[in-house]
């Protein structure tokens, strides 16, 4: 009866230290998630990875895991500005980004998601929109080789 008890009480103990860690680890967990931001990133980099390296690759040259199943090859983007005569066609790559220019040549009916109106509904303030285009171009820009 007595190691019973003393299993009863040894298992009672282990078992109230082990939820105890858990309750510490959910709680440090709980923490880290707060500390994340709500509105996601305003960072260029940060943008391009979450919204276009899946077609245009990581390296944004056209090779991403999407980009098989779309009907036109992707362009390279490290070369945007060697086709543009050597200067960076900044307004046009964001007009093209928001919606605001089409290509058909490149992008058929259109497969390339309009991020523009995406961009401004992630946030309460509507300017943030305008904010991640811009970063999003000068991203883009940063990447270009010659």
């Amino acid at each position: 009866m007595l190691v019973r008890l003393t299993l009863a009480v040894i298992f009672a103990a282990l078992l109230a230290f082990a939820l105890s860690a858990r309750q510490g680890s959910v709680a440090k967990q709980e923490s880290a998630e707060a500390r994340q931001p709500l509105i996601p990133s305003l960072e260029g980099g940060d943008l391009f990875r979450a919204y276009c390296a899946s077609c245009h690759g990581k390296d944004a040259k056209g090779g991403g895991p999407a980009a098989p199943a779309l009907k036109a090859k992707l362009p390279d983007l490290t070369r945007i500005r060697q086709r543009s005569g050597g200067r960076f066609p900044a307004d046009r790559v964001e007009k093209i980004i928001a919606g605001d220019e089409i290509i058909t040549a490149a992008h058929g009916s259109r497969e390339m998601p309009v991020w523009g109106p995406v961009f401004g509904q992630i946030a309460w303030d509507r300017d943030l929109g305008k904010v991640r285009l811009h970063n999003l171009t000068k991203y883009i820009e940063s990447l270009q080789r010659d």
